[in-house]
């Protein structure tokens, strides 16, 4: 799950009790023993296969992972023995309780005027047909908006069928745009009594297999059969609608428990002098069920793993500590991150800095913060030492990530290294979701980038909360 950048660009810093720091040197302070570091983390990335084995042996070893489920906790058993194995300190898991919901049967086809098999995925939320299924005309409409406006005799005891496509854009943000109707279908059109809901994958490829999404429990209690249709299918849909009245049976089964387990996989790199103020990386460890979740998170965890790794292996470890969180139930919620931020709120104002990879695995083109104004040298003594890797500035109004949210929200300050994402929504929540769609070298210059941001913001004595004066 990615970047709603439509939604959170607006939200603000709350403030946070911070750690005592001088104000943040500019470029030219950087002590050139750790420009040298910085050159030779880089070097040893850029050589390095760290992260595309971690991401090979998760998807193989342990393969899709839906949050709550077994196989979730078969991921987190694999993290904890994988991260010992890399001698980090202070492995852990820290469990969290999560409402569950899972798909045990979805199918959907055109029953009038021409017969023809649909590929659909029931969404994160979705209530279960009866069984045998619904069969209802459908009604379309081009956005979400065109279902809010409509009037409830126009879409009472009908299938709802929102045929919205979703934009291709590098930095994802026609994602943002198109994910709304995935979680306010389902509400809307119960409220003015629907029998169900389709959807347009939001999705940018034109392939036959639909896009999984959506929280664990669907929003205000909508209790309405959801499901994501493929994009040539919903096209199919549009023109026949076009020629008249569409018939369509939905059927879908699930399974919900108010309680299953779930939780985060901690490793840290100690810092030498200062090991209670902290720097977070991180990644989600769950993924949806079609696909292995190579792109969506394997790459994460095998990006901030093998940054972490690199630091951990120097002669000398940076002043601060470094800490790898691999999130549980992001997908459903981010219900891990809100957890851990919950747990943690005593330590709050000594996180330094976080970030989150969670955009797939091409490269990072441009880095973004959201510092506090007095600390935005400190930005540009980092963007530097990442241009050599092909990477731009970028503004002060990082989202972060996902799991990033509620740090953000806590006032932790957040940095993007922002991946190019043209294609990635061809692949995410879908079965096409695998290792081969992953280029190792463009996974290396992402590990070298993490590794040069979490090494930099651990070594340097900066307060990215800084405020002018």
């Amino acid at each position: 799950m990615r970047k709603f950048l439509s939604l959170c660009a607006l939200l603000s810093m709350m403030t946070a009790p911070a750690v005592a720091q001088t104000p943040p040197p500019d470029v030219a302070a950087i002590p050139p023993a750790v420009v040298e570091t910085v050159q030779q983390l880089q070097k040893s990335a850029l050589a390095g296969d760290l992260a595309f084995a971690t991401v090979s042996d998760l998807t193989t070893m342990v393969g899709p992972r839906m949050a709550g489920a077994e196989q979730e906790a078969r991921a987190r058993a694999w993290a904890e023995r994988y991260l010992k194995g890399l001698k980090f300190d202070a492995v852990r898991i820290e469990e969290v309780s999560i409402p569950y919901w899972a798909r045990l049967y979805d199918a959907a086809e055109i029953v009038s005027p021409v017969p023809f098999k649909l590929y659909v995925a029931a969404l994160g939320g979705s209530g279960p047909t009866p069984k045998g299924g619904i069969t209802a005309p459908l009604v379309r409409f081009t956005d979400l908006n065109g279902l809010r406006a409509a009037a409830p005799e126009t879409v009472k005891g009908k299938i709802v069928f929102i045929d919205e496509p979703t934009v291709r854009t590098q930095d994802g943000s026609g994602y943002g745009v198109g994910v709304v109707k995935r979680g306010l279908c389902g509400p809307i059109a119960q409220s003015k009594g629907a029998a169900g809901c389709l959807i347009r994958s939001v999705g940018t490829h034109m392939h036959r297999f639909p896009h999984q999404g959506g929280p664990a429990r669907a929003r205000d209690g909508a209790t309405l059969p959801v499901a994501a249709v493929s994009p040539p299918d919903a096209e199919h849909l549009s023109r026949l609608m076009a020629r008249g009245e569409v018939k369509v049976r939905l059927e879908i089964d699930v399974e919900v428990k108010d309680d299953a387990p779930s939780g985060n996989v901690i490793a840290e790199v100690r810092g030498r002098e200062k090991p209670n103020e902290i720097v977070i990386i991180g990644a989600h460890l769950d993924s949806w069920d079609q696909g292995t979740g190579a792109l969506d998170d394997g790459a994460g965890v095998g990006i901030v793993v093998a940054a972490a790794k690199l630091i951990q292996d120097l002669p000398r470890h940076p002043k601060r500590t470094i800490r790898v969180i691999l999130f549980g139930a992001e997908e459903t919620g981010l219900h891990g991150a809100n957890a851990y931020v919950k747990q943690h709120a005593s330590e709050v104002g000594q996180f330094i800095v976080g970030a989150e990879s969670d955009f797939g695995a091409r490269k990072v083109f441009r880095f973004q913060t959201r510092f506090g104004e007095a600390a935005l040298p400190a930005a540009r003594a980092i963007q530097r030492q990442l241009a050599p890797l092909g990477i731009g500035p970028h503004d002060n109004m990082a989202f972060g990530g996902p799991d990033m949210t509620p740090f953000r929200n806590a006032g932790v300050p957040i940095v993007e290294l922002e991946q190019n994402g043209w294609d990635y929504f061809d692949y995410h929540h879908t079965p096409d979701d695998t290792l081969d769609k992953i280029d190792p070298a463009e996974l290396r210059q992402n590990v070298a980038a993490y590794a040069t941001f979490a090494y930099l913001a651990a070594e340097m004595d900066w307060d990215f909360r800084a405020v002018a004066k």
